[in-house]
């Protein structure tokens, strides 16, 4: 599968980034790291991967916004646990913890609380990317740093 992902460069990066911010619990940065090992662009890379992740993201802000309880618990998987962690940190920070929506465990979360709760989409999409885009940034760069 590794093999695979790899061999589908950018495409694969993509769809990997978009369900790693939605449905599948799952990690896209060791696709990130491989194909700047495999001498793929650094910032084609970065771009294709946060765009991915936060239309990921996007999603799940309409699951909240929209969506039932099924898909927030069944389809995203998010429990009682994880919403309620998600809801502290956005009441405690409000929008400026969207800038940790690539976080394991409470990032997912924290899309959908911020879609629950009708927050302004362009003030989403804003510290989401923002966010996203830096972890990137940053991965690739101790990439491109620890490999030349």
């Amino acid at each position: 599968m590794e093999i695979f992902l790899l061999h589908n460069g950018l495409p694969a990066l993509f769809v990997l980034s978009f369900l790693a911010s939605t449905v599948l619990p799952v990690g896209s940065e060791w696709l990130l790291i491989g194909l700047i090992i495999k001498s793929w662009d650094a910032g084609q890379v970065v771009a294709v991967a946060t765009v991915g992740n936060y239309l990921g993201a996007c999603t799940t802000y309409g699951i909240g916004h929209w969506g039932s309880d099924f898909f927030m618990h069944k389809v995203l998987r998010i429990n009682a646990d994880q919403s309620e962690k998600a809801a502290a940190l956005f009441k405690k920070y409000g929008s400026w913890s969207l800038l940790l929506s690539w976080l394991p465990v409470v990032g997912d979360p924290l899309c959908l609380v911020a879609g629950s709760l009708r927050l302004n989409f362009l003030l989403f999409s804003c510290f989401v990317f923002i966010g996203k885009l830096v972890r990137y940034a940053l991965v690739a760069a101790v990439t491109v740093k620890s490999f030349n």
